[in-house]
């Protein structure tokens, strides 16, 4: 997998040296030179959603990163105050000490970034576990020093509002404002030049989540409207926990977790995952379930007996390989909790995510 060449340019995006970007006396604008309007900047902005897919597109109209495994976020910058905002609009920023000290230093006056906050292991892949971990979980009262930002877009640049200009425009800023070699806390997500099929062979050989494809001509749209596809290596989405199985030997008392998905508007049973967990994991976990226990299962399961049924109000991020016949996951695997209060969102049986 090699980088796509950049196209040459006649002269630099941004000057090497730029004027103070934080104020001051700047020369007397010639009057004969036309002022460019600054547009206001938005507090915050719906982001772009990947549209799921089980195929890579090929041709000259794709671009393509990999897919990133962490939390969805937008970091602000406006004259050196930094805001760091969720998927779901949440102010984050004190939770990511290392991400802030680095926007903060970052050679610009004002600007939006698109991106994914991750820990990476000793392979550079990023991992879930890791980050939910270094997080203390969902409280919101610990930070991850240890997570950075992998930043793939850019929708606001110094004063102007990018989101209408062409993918690869927009990705050439960004270029420019985060260098292919920057190693700290923002880092660029590169792109990936080949075919699509074949990059994405290349990500499952080598143990990655997925790929992301990019309509190279598009402007930034929020919502999942088709201009970024994803395609995953191994199938991972969130499950509603109706239950689960005691077990005297398994961490935090947790055999099995029972789990629901949409089915025409309603919750349906799927099964179970008994796998991924850990001793601080379940034990929290265990923790949370027991303060929503019920006396009966809010979806049909079949004739099953020592199971503690709970509300559906915590979705787990659960990995998994297949669908059965049946429609019940196959090889399924624990990953995390998903907040409720950023992104609630269940997997819905025949409908693409």
């Amino acid at each position: 997998m090699v980088k796509r060449p950049r196209v040459p340019r006649a002269t630099p995006l941004r000057e090497s040296n730029p004027p103070d970007i934080q104020g001051g006396r700047r020369r007397a604008r010639d009057p004969a030179q036309p002022a460019l309007p600054f547009d206001p900047m938005p507090d915050r902005i719906e982001p772009c959603l990947a549209l799921l897919k089980t195929a890579a597109p090929s041709g000259p109209d794709w671009i393509f990163e990999i897919k990133w495994d962490g939390y969805r976020l937008a970091v602000h910058r406006d004259h050196g105050k930094v805001r760091i905002i969720t998927r779901g609009g949440h102010d984050w920023t004190h939770r990511f000490p290392t991400i802030l000290a680095t926007a903060k230093a970052l050679p610009v006056g004002t600007a939006i970034l698109d991106g994914e906050a991750v820990v990476l292991d000793e392979m550079g892949r990023s991992d879930f576990n890791a980050l939910q971990q270094a997080l203390g979980g969902r409280s919101g009262k610990r930070s991850a020093a240890e997570a950075i930002f992998i930043a793939f877009d850019l929708l606001y640049f110094d004063g102007h509002d990018i989101r209408g200009l062409e993918q690869e425009s927009r990705r050439h800023l960004l270029e420019d404002l985060i260098p292919l070699e920057a190693d700290g806390g923002i880092r660029l997500s590169q792109e990936i030049e080949g075919d699509g099929p074949a990059i994405f062979a290349a990500a499952a050989e080598h143990g990655l989540e997925g790929i992301i494809a990019k309509r190279r001509d598009e402007p930034y749209r929020s919502g999942r409207g088709g201009e970024w596809l994803k395609i995953k290596c191994i199938q991972s989405d969130g499950f509603a926990i109706i239950g689960y199985e005691k077990s005297t030997a398994a961490f935090g008392g947790i055999g099995r977790l029972l789990l629901a998905a949409m089915k025409d508007g309603k919750l349906k049973y799927v099964g179970g995952v008994g796998t991924g967990f850990n001793e601080r994991s379940a034990t929290d976990l265990r923790k949370r379930l027991d303060k929503i226990v019920v006396a009966q299962p809010v979806v049909a399961t079949g004739k099953k007996t020592g199971v503690v049924w709970v509300r559906p109000e915590l979705v787990a991020e659960i990995e998994f390989r297949a669908w059965t016949a049946d429609q019940k996951l196959r090889h399924s695997s624990f990953k995390g909790l998903r907040a409720p209060e950023d992104e609630p969102t269940i997997f819905e049986i025949g409908r693409e995510q």
